[in-house]
């Protein structure tokens, strides 16, 4: 098992890496938790694959289980969900005292964390992430949030997990579409932090080569992510630049009422078109946006979108947490492995879509 210690100010929680995890967790969670009570928050998708195995696991280990299952995808990290979250583990008569598994996605890592952190003034809770996405990225570093009309992650907070467990091996059950989806993730870490993870990722050969290398990768972007939230917790410096194609993603994804592309998907076509402008202006080693746009056409990730209100895309864009007052922190490349933030006015984004 590779384990990855998040070592924060105030508290430290590990990673655990390994492939048939999942088939384990209660004993696993039985080592680091000593109440008998835990409610899973998960969605129709992951629990018709590993709900049973799950709840089995942790039964088998003497725990008393109550699992809610929400609809799949973006739409259910609403308040309205959150409302509905909040209702059936008082049901469940859940204390301060007992522990919360989110079990799925971002969509469900985000929204069990934030509920956690809110209900009762803070619920432990454990991640077991099942889509690469949230195994490389949205399960660590403890932002949690709902969506609002207006956008998303609009409310949230900073709550970390007591422990995250990883199994490569549930990825097998992905579709292609979200195993890509994650990709993008991936090669975001690639083009901000690590040269040698994007180079690694132009030459496997196909799917099944990227999935016998999964556990590198992972291992790879959990460890970038770990240093960069001991050094960066609250999002104020180094950390913006994890949101590298985000500030465009969001916006696209908020532009097509989040029915059309994923959150990778977005991510994708934000990096893609943010570094075609940046090099354009002077400012991003030439060759790199091409790079970047060849590595999401192996990976079956859009690069652009036809026909974007630009207009629309900026009034997303107002509502961004990065904004600050009069300016906006965005992330360029210098060239590939080598990200940095730069402040520009607001006004001057309109150069970057």
């Amino acid at each position: 098992m590779n384990n990855i210690v998040v070592n924060l100010s105030h508290k430290s929680y590990p990673l655990y890496i390994k492939r048939g995890l999942i088939n384990q967790i209660g004993d696993e969670i039985a080592k680091i938790y000593t109440g008998k009570k835990i409610a899973i928050i998960t969605d129709e998708n992951v629990n018709a694959l590993y709900g049973k195995v799950v709840e089995d696991s942790l039964k088998n280990s003497g725990f008393n289980i109550k699992t809610v299952v929400l609809k799949p995808g973006e739409r259910s990290k609403s308040v309205e969900s959150l409302l509905e979250v909040y209702d059936k583990l008082l049901d469940f008569g859940i204390t301060r005292g007992d522990i919360i598994i989110a079990l799925g996605g971002g969509v469900i890592g985000d929204l069990t964390g934030f509920a956690a952190s809110t209900l009762l003034r803070g619920i432990p809770f454990i991640q077991i992430p099942t889509s690469l996405l949230a195994q490389i990225d949205s399960s660590i570093g403890g932002k949690v949030a709902v969506d609002l009309p207006k956008g998303k992650n609009l409310i949230g907070s900073f709550y970390h997990p007591e422990a995250v467990f990883i199994d490569p091996n549930v990825l097998n059950t992905l579709s292609t579409k979200f195993l890509h989806d994650g990709m993008g993730e991936v090669i975001k870490y690639g083009a901000i932090k690590d040269a040698d993870l994007f180079r690694k990722l132009e030459n496997f050969k196909d799917d099944h080569d990227l999935l016998a290398n999964i556990d590198e990768v992972i291992y790879t972007c959990c460890s970038i992510k770990k240093v960069v939230v001991e050094k960066d917790e609250k999002d104020t410096g180094d950390r913006m630049m994890l949101n590298f194609g985000h500030t465009i993603g969001h916006s696209i994804e908020k532009y097509f009422n989040f029915e059309k592309y994923t959150h990778g998907e977005a991510v994708s076509m934000g990096m893609y078109l943010i570094t075609t402008k940046s090099e354009a202006l002077g400012i991003t080693e030439k060759n790199s946006a091409e790079r970047i746009k060849n590595l999401l056409i192996k990976y079956e990730l859009p690069y652009e979108v036809k026909n974007l209100d630009k207009s629309k895309i900026l009034e997303t864009i107002a509502f961004d947490k990065k904004n600050n007052k009069d300016n906006i922190n965005i992330i360029l490349l210098n060239k590939i492995g080598d990200a940095f933030i730069k402040k520009i006015k607001s006004s001057s984004m309109i150069d970057y879509i």
